[in-house]
């Protein structure tokens, strides 16, 4: 404990990694330290996400996501041009397969409006065709401003770039933060390798925010619950007829975008994610177990409101992680030419969402500061998109509440 570290932040994600960026590249003089128990940044939500640059077409205008996805995703590009990044803002097509959408579709089409999303315009059956011929349906969006990113390049690279502001400051991988202790003037953190002083600590946690705001006593109602999300590939002869992005129109009632098409940055076209409860919370494999995170799970209450609010959605998402005959027919949906050739196994990701007593998900950006610490408690999708914009807006918190 030779240095005593302005600033600790625990998370190597894409928002730690972004928070460390910013605040060292804001203060050049601050001294930081930063923790991930893995060996790798971004090894977990960050490197199985999407890849998705959102646009902020979802989010209440107003809203935290909304705002910090509109201006994090044009910081984030402009950081990918600038660092060269790989990155490839492509656009993509809302598709409405049916007249029971078309409400929604005009929704989200105003919310973009509000949002100030560039570019974005109606498509008739016509217009769908020309942007991507082998889908099919009776009206559409075109989003330009939406891409695809490789978002652990771009973590390691924030860090890469902090780290030379500054000799004192350093990044600990495959080091885990396990316990703090709050002094008067600063918190020792126990760590699996030693023991290390902080004036302030920054909790980035992503699957594990709740438990790491329980370690260092912040009570919280809520509890994070994991979902493992699958992706199949398209095969060598189906990726002819995915162009860009392509995406459902969201159903209101079910927390999650539905699967879609995405275009990866290495030309690869991934399919889904579907949505199922994970009984591991770093669980990437459909049989992947912990006792401890199930009981974890089902022992509360949210969860359960969360089962039967939600029951024949959840009925739907299991059959479909089990079946691909009925993945494929998920997918014919927007493209109808679709064959069982066309596909094959994926990888899987697994989403933190910050569950209420109630089971209600659709909370927005939570980040809540708890004496000389702050925590970001939930950060679901478009965290990623919004992370640079995130860590400038717990730069401000840092300089506001503690003058720093």
């Amino acid at each position: 404990m030779n240095i005593e570290y302005d600033i600790a932040i625990i998370g190597g994600g894409i928002v730690g990694t972004a928070t460390f960026y910013k605040l060292q590249t804001r203060h050049p003089n601050l001294k930081i330290i930063g923790f991930e128990k893995e060996t790798e940044i971004g090894t977990h939500q960050t490197g199985h996400n999407s890849g998705v640059i959102h646009s902020g077409l979802y989010y209440k205008p107003g809203s935290l996501k909304a705002k910090n996805c509109v201006q994090g995703r044009k910081e984030l590009v402009q950081f990918a041009i600038d660092h060269s990044v790989d990155h490839d803002v492509c656009g993509k097509v809302v598709v409405a397969k049916d007249k029971s959408e078309l409400p929604f579709l005009e929704k989200i089409y105003k919310i973009g409006l509000e949002n100030e999303i560039e570019g974005l315009e109606k498509l008739n059956p016509e217009q769908i065709k020309e942007v991507e011929p082998f889908v099919e349906g009776i009206a559409g969006l075109n989003v330009p401003c939406t891409g695809i990113i490789d978002y652990v390049g771009a973590a390691k690279k924030m860090i890469e770039i902090a780290l030379v502001k500054q000799k004192d400051s350093v990044m600990k991988l495959g080091e885990e933060a396990i316990g703090f202790d709050r002094q008067e003037e600063h918190t020792i953190i126990k760590t699996t390798k030693g023991n290390y002083k902080a004036k302030y600590l920054i909790f980035c946690g992503g699957l594990q925010a709740d438990r790491l705001a329980k370690k260092d006593g912040l009570k919280i109602k809520e509890k994070v619950v994991g979902f493992r999300g699958d992706y199949y590939e398209l095969t060598d002869e189906g990726k002819h007829k995915v162009k860009h992005l392509i995406y459902p129109v969201p159903n209101p009632d079910f927390p999650f975008l539905g699967v879609h098409f995405t275009r990866m940055t290495n030309g690869d076209i991934e399919c889904g994610p579907n949505a199922v409860f994970t009984f591991k919370r770093v669980g990437y494999g459909k049989t992947d177990f912990s006792l401890t995170d199930t009981i974890d799970a089902l022992s509360y209450s949210g969860t359960w409101k969360l089962f039967f609010n939600n029951m024949s959605f959840g009925i739907n998402e299991y059959r479909r992680a089990f079946s691909k005959k009925l993945f494929l027919k998920t997918l014919q949906g927007l493209i109808p030419s679709l064959t069982m050739d066309d596909l094959k196994p994926g990888r899987a990701g697994v989403r933190a969402l910050l569950l209420s007593p109630d089971g209600d998900t659709r909370d927005d950006f939570r980040i809540q500061i708890s004496g000389n610490n702050i925590h970001v408690l939930n950060a679901p999708s478009p965290a990623a998109t919004a992370s640079l914009a995130i860590g400038g807006y717990i730069a401000d918190m840092v300089k506001e509440n503690y003058g720093l």
